[in-house]
């Protein structure tokens, strides 16, 4: 079997399988060797930020010299961007070794009578095969759907858990209130292990700090008002905090959205919790926030064009509010495109009832999901804007929008990952 048709069978799997319990997950590690005891990690979940702290904590890990494997969800492009060892994707045949033992292990079962691993806990056995071959000392372990049911919580000794923001989304899956989604993201949390959790919804705040409290766990809360924003420009933030370890600091990222300044504490605060067991200086976590690189969440692609996959309702409160931080400065376009299964107008609506765009192209991606542009280009009109195009083809669109923004306007590519996923393949094909 080559690359192409390990991927291609990846990614047949959700049409023959259900989902299992964590026991299965931790038989199928156990059969494997347990290879996820090869290493140390630290386990995030949370509703949005989880992959932008998982990347400020595996830079500042790899600033600090250590070797660090990276398992992040979803892909973008490709499915390797699902595992970075010292923040580069694992290349092919890296790939198809971990798929072949990971297969066989599949066969076995399902010759057995067991189940077939899912799509999600096929990767994350790969991740932890892929790992533990590379002899990386530690791994940072987003969460898939949830928590304490998801397969990345078959990892028993975590040596920390990181929960950031909690927001309604998914409800069909975790549940309808903000307490409740909290509850599975809480799942994560082990006996003993020390946690770090955002604390600014008070719902959320105070089931991790129950869950904390109940399991004996060091317990550390994040607000915003514990930094300062002291800068915030199309070029990044510098913000500054205090640290048990090293005081008050001036730290720089290179992210344009206010909120990454949050993630970029959670990150800090679970490294200056580790400080015994992982030293780094502090040189090194200043550096290690200044060249994060994350895919997809506000991410500047070309000078003043920046691609965020806000897909409910806190990403998309959060995108307006970047957005309406440098309305006043630039003039503004927007390339949108949502699925069907999201609520895009409630999303148009609220972008529309704060950000004034000077033009608006809509396109069209998710495959079977997929909206009409005509009818997502109806909506905005219909929420009073005015210079609306229609423009099916994403990179018609593309180049089209860019062409819109203008040399000094800014141009913000937004509504699904599948967009910016689109984007970013039709600007590698360049």
């Amino acid at each position: 079997m080559n690359y192409e048709e390990a991927v291609n069978y990846i990614e047949e799997t959700p049409k023959f399988t259900t989902k299992n319990s964590l026991n299965h997950t931790r038989e199928c590690l156990r059969r494997l060797g347990n290879p996820q005891e090869k290493f140390r990690v630290i386990h995030v979940a949370g509703t949005n930020g989880k992959g932008s702290v998982c990347a400020f904590i595996a830079s500042i890990l790899r600033e600090g010299g250590y070797r660090c494997g990276l398992f992040t969800s979803p892909h973008l492009v490709k499915t390797n961007e699902r595992f970075q060892i010292d923040e580069v994707m694992i290349d092919d045949e890296t790939f198809l070794q971990a798929f072949v033992k990971v297969k066989k292990l599949s066969d076995e079962l399902v010759a057995e009578g067991s189940y077939h691993p899912t799509y999600f806990e096929m990767l994350f056995l790969m991740g932890m095969v892929i790992f533990a071959d590379a002899g990386v000392e530690y791994v940072v372990l987003e969460t898939g759907l949830g928590g304490k049911l998801d397969a990345t919580n078959s990892i028993a000794n975590p040596l920390a858990c990181v929960i950031t923001s909690i927001s309604l989304d998914h409800q069909q899956f975790l549940g309808d209130t903000v307490s409740l989604i909290a509850g599975e993201k809480a799942g994560i949390i082990k006996a003993g292990v020390p946690v770090v959790y955002d604390g600014n919804a008070e719902d959320a705040a105070c089931v991790m700090a129950e869950r904390a409290r109940e399991l004996g766990c060091e317990a550390h809360v994040v607000r915003e008002e514990d930094s300062m924003v002291e800068e915030n420009t199309a070029k990044g933030i510098r913000f500054s905090m205090a640290l048990s370890h090293f005081g008050r600091q001036q730290f720089q990222i290179p992210f344009i959205a206010r909120y990454q300044v949050m993630n970029a504490s959670l990150a800090l605060t679970c490294m200056d919790m580790l400080a015994e067991q992982i030293p780094v200086t502090i040189h090194q976590l200043k550096a290690g926030l200044t060249h994060t690189r994350w895919q997809g969440r506000m991410e500047t692609i070309r000078p003043g064009v920046i691609v965020d996959g806000a897909h409910n309702e806190d990403g998309v409160r959060r995108f307006v509010e970047t957005a309406a931080h440098f309305q006043k400065d630039y003039p503004l376009t927007v390339l949108f495109s949502a699925v069907s299964d999201k609520d895009y107008k409630d999303m148009i609506g609220e972008i529309c009832h704060t950000i004034q765009f000077n033009r608006v192209v809509t396109t069209e991606v998710g495959g079977y999901r997929e909206v009409p542009a005509e009818e997502l280009a109806e909506i905005f009109r219909s929420e009073g804007c005015k210079a609306v195009e229609a423009v099916p083809d994403i990179r018609e669109a593309y180049d089209k929008a860019v062409t819109l923004k203008g040399e000094d306007g800014l141009l913000f590519c937004v509504g699904s990952l599948y967009l910016v996923g689109e984007i970013k393949t039709y600007l590698q094909s360049l």
